[in-house]
């Protein structure tokens, strides 16, 4: 399929410029109709939710508040005619408009309550008649600008309400094109090449693109909530430009290597490509453990992410290698195309930094793994303390309206008024309900109105505000001790109650859907790498990286470290769906990059069963592509703390930290060590359960091409090896020599390094002839022709002391 796209590049654009902007024409007809369903069923709050909306059909449309406060110098009250004359008829104005249902007006004669005691706040309701996600944002700004126009010195005017914080939003995209600036930024140092920056982005942008389009088309359909676009263009970016961005990288590597574009454009995605696309399947099915929680809310965000990492690999195997082909080699820099043409093709080997610290880790195993996991430990200590709650504007910034006004009706009329709760009471309420709640501790008010539709609503004011732990006792004492004591058939709702109820749910459903999530992941790396305690080492790593990037967001968001000089407002719970929400992409994530590590060296393992070399040589040649992955992810992580959205902040702060920790200290640093402690029993697993498993090639070994020039071997077109043993004319093993196989040419094909037991294993490209070069300290070196036919061919050396021969010695076809 790659080669069809390479050569087929035209049909390849057209096809996907067609599916945008069909489906973008298709949205712009049908506009979106996202629902926020944030009831559980067979909970108490839902139960009574469904009550009220039997009592209260009409009520359905969002209701918002406006407040005002008069300074108190002089005995100024609100009751005054100057402040009356400026309100009243701002009030009357937003009662006509078009889209607002009424206004409860505190000067009413039943609008008493609405009057503070001190007489210097009050407040009005407005309520619409549509949910705030579809009310014209129009609308949305004549009321706020009607409301803040009776403002004067002396009198200040603040809204609040779900339709109000939308006047707050930035606009639409500004986080998606920070990210996408920062990612070009870091692409642009990586690829030293503009065109080459340009392909991971604009992959990424059509895969997000389509999936976002694609979601407000299945938002008619099912219920995806509003935060559900958000994550998915955070996830779709984040590997969009990430799998791009390892396929790309395979590609210079072959054309710098003396590969024909085309070719290695193939060999690329046959390799890289081959990764992605189970490094995407991991991610979907990590995203789908989230219908384990049985949560109607957690639904649409699974529809919505996993469509879009499902286009954005799509795009990377489908729209990259068109790209590719319309690129050729301008895919390389200017710079690395003259030093190509004029020194031919790099060495195979990795260099530089990236092989000076895969030396280090080997050297230093011990150290740098007890040194991770100290680090690690630290920044888990937070996750102790973690409180699962709900969100509200009194975590908004200090400067917009809706904090203001959150706050001047906590002053005036206590903390408990921005979250009341309900207690709903099938039928008529007892006459000892009312008198127990209102003597209950913890309650500030209590209004009982009048039975609608064989329902009783009794309007419950806690004293504590809805993140206090205090309102969520209350909660508990209404439930388990005052409304069993009636006799009463009665639920406790309201907001408060219901994200109560989804942290208890979250809480108890958490461990089987780790224990879902982390078992898949188990059964897929062991599939894919024949071992036990790789996929073992991984699941620890997920945990851990979970742990600490927890600990971080509990020390930023609910300790308020940071909160106000990031901008995301005033410390509070963590929103009760966001863990598993952050687990399953924390958990998608990390499996990309342990796909991506470990399958190069599985790779090296197969071919030299030497795990020193193969942990070695796995770091050296994917640490810099994943350090790049991970600072791109990072920064599009972190823009998202500029989508004016807590719980889009909450979650990307989280996930840039959680991507951070993985790639710099886990997959880096402690992975490896920890591999290289292990030894050969990273690759173990029984007999019995390499038989009965299925054969699952992540990576398959890359076949190389003959460089410009060089002819390649007879019969070119099937790999297989050379294996035996190095042995002293005595016949003793010797350990460590170096093995190395080239090509007629000269050009080095493999080189590995014996065992202890003198056992060797070098990798053979196609059959053909080539010669095999083996030295060590102490000993002579020995060279010779080897001719490899279909199969693997045994050649055993001998060494001896002091001795240089170059004419072959022993060997046969197996």
């Amino acid at each position: 399929m790659a080669r069809w796209c390479y050569r087929h590049r035209l049909v390849v654009l057209l096809l996907w410029l067609g599916a945008l902007f069909g489906l973008g024409a298709a949205s712009s007809a049908a506009g979106t109709n996202y629902a926020n369903v944030f009831s559980l069923p067979n909970t108490d709050s839902t139960t009574a939710y469904d009550l009220m909306e039997k009592a209260f059909p009409e009520r359905a449309g969002d209701t918002d508040t406006v407040v005002w406060k008069v300074d108190g110098d002089g005995g100024a009250s609100v009751r005054d005619e100057s402040v009356r004359s400026r309100i009243e008829p701002a009030l009357e104005e937003i009662g006509r408009m078009k889209g607002v249902g009424e206004v409860t007006d505190p000067y009413a004669a039943q609008g008493a309550a609405q009057i503070s005691r001190d007489g210097r706040i009050a407040y009005a309701q407005i309520t619409f008649t549509e949910q705030a996600n579809a009310i014209p944002k129009e609308l949305i700004e004549d009321v706020v600008d009607t409301a803040q126009a009776a403002e004067r010195d002396g009198l200040q005017v603040e809204l609040g309400g779900q339709a109000i914080a939308r006047t707050q939003e930035p606009p639409q995209g500004t986080a998606e094109a920070v990210g996408i600036l920062a990612a070009a930024v870091v692409l642009f140092l990586a690829f030293g090449s503009l065109f080459a920056m340009l392909l991971p982005i604009v992959v990424a942008i059509a895969g997000v693109g389509t999936g976002l389009i694609g979601t407000m088309l299945l938002s008619h359909v099912t219920d995806v909530p509003e935060v559900a676009p958000l994550l998915g263009s955070l996830i779709g970016l984040g590997v969009g430009i990430d799998y791009a961005l390892f396929i790309v990288t395979r590609h210079r590597r072959g054309i710098l290597r003396g590969m024909k574009p085309e070719e290695s454009a193939v060999t690329a995605l046959n390799t890289s490509g081959r990764a992605v696309l189970f490094a995407g399947g991991t991610v979907c099915i990590a995203l789908a453990g989230m219908l384990v929680m049985n949560m109607r809310f957690l639904d649409g965000v699974v529809v919505a992410t996993s469509l879009t990492v499902v286009l954005s690999v799509l795009a990377a195997i489908t729209l990259l290698p068109a790209l590719l082909g319309l690129l050729g080699m301008r895919v390389l820099s200017r710079r690395q195309r003259r030093r190509l043409a004029a020194a031919g093709p790099e060495p195979e080997e990795a260099s530089g930094l990236a092989a000076r610290w895969s030396a280090y880790v080997q050297k230093s195993p011990r150290r740098l793994a007890a040194l991770a996991v100290v680090v690690m430990a630290v920044l888990a200590i937070p996750v102790l303390s973690l409180r699962l709650g709900a969100t509200d504007q009194g975590n908004h910034q200090d400067s917009t309206t809706t904090r203001q006004a959150y706050d001047l009706l906590a002053e005036g009329f206590g903390p408990g008024v921005n979250g009341p709760l309900q207690v709903v009471v099938d039928g008529n309420a007892p006459a000892g309900l009312v008198d127990g709640i209102r003597s209950t501790e913890g309650v500030a008010q209590v209004a009982a109105v009048p039975p609608a539709n064989g329902v009783t609503v009794i309007q419950v004011v806690p004293t504590t505000s809805p993140q206090s732990e205090q309102t969520d006792r209350l909660i508990d004492r209404l439930r388990d001790e005052v409304i069993p004591k009636s006799g009463a058939e009665a639920h406790v709702g309201g907001v408060t109650a219901v994200f109560k109820d989804f942290a208890s749910v979250t809480g108890d459903r958490l461990p089987y859907f780790v224990a879902t999530i982390i078992a898949l992941g188990f059964l897929l790396l062991m599939v894919a790498f024949r071992s036990l305690v790789v996929p073992l080492t991984a699941a620890l790593m997920n945990l851990i990286a979970a742990a600490a990037s927890f600990g971080v967001l509990v020390a930023i968001f609910q300790w308020g470290w940071g909160t106000e000089l990031i901008g995301v407002g005033k410390e509070g719970p963590i929103t009760s769906f966001l863990p598993v929400i952050m687990l399953s992409l924390l958990f998608g994530l990390s499996m990309d990059y342990q796909v991506f590590l470990v399958s190069r060296m599985h790779e090296e393992w197969v071919h030299t069963k030497d795990n020193a070399r193969a942990v070695r040589v796995g770091l050296a040649e994917t640490s810099r592509v994943i350090n790049s992955a991970a600072l791109i992810m990072i920064c599009v992580f972190s823009a998202f703390v500029l989508s004016g959205d807590m719980e889009g902040a909450m979650a990307g702060i989280g996930l840039a930290a959680a991507v951070a920790l993985d790639a710099f200290i886990l997959r880096t640093a402690l992975v490896p060590a920890a591999m290289h402690l292990l030894g050969k029993s990273n690759w173990w697993l029984p007999d019995w359960m390499e038989k009965r498993l299925p054969h699952l090639a992540v990576e398959p070994k890359e076949e190389p091409v003959a460089p410009a020039g060089e002819e390649e071997p007879a019969g070119a077109g099937r790999a297989s090896v050379v294996h035996g043993y190095v042995r002293t004319a005595d016949g003793e093993p010797v350990d460590g020599a170096a093995v190395t196989l080239l090509t007629k040419g000269g050009r080095q094909v493999d080189r590995v390094t014996s065992l202890a037991d003198g056992s060797y294993i070098v990798s053979v490209p196609a059959p053909g002839t080539y010669l095999l070069a083996t030295t060590a300290p102490s000993y002579g070196s020995r060279a010779g022709q080897v001719v490899v036919a279909d199969g693997p061919l045994v050649h055993d050396v001998e060494l001896a002391e002091g001795e240089v021969d170059a004419a072959p010695r022993g060997g046969g076809v197996n």
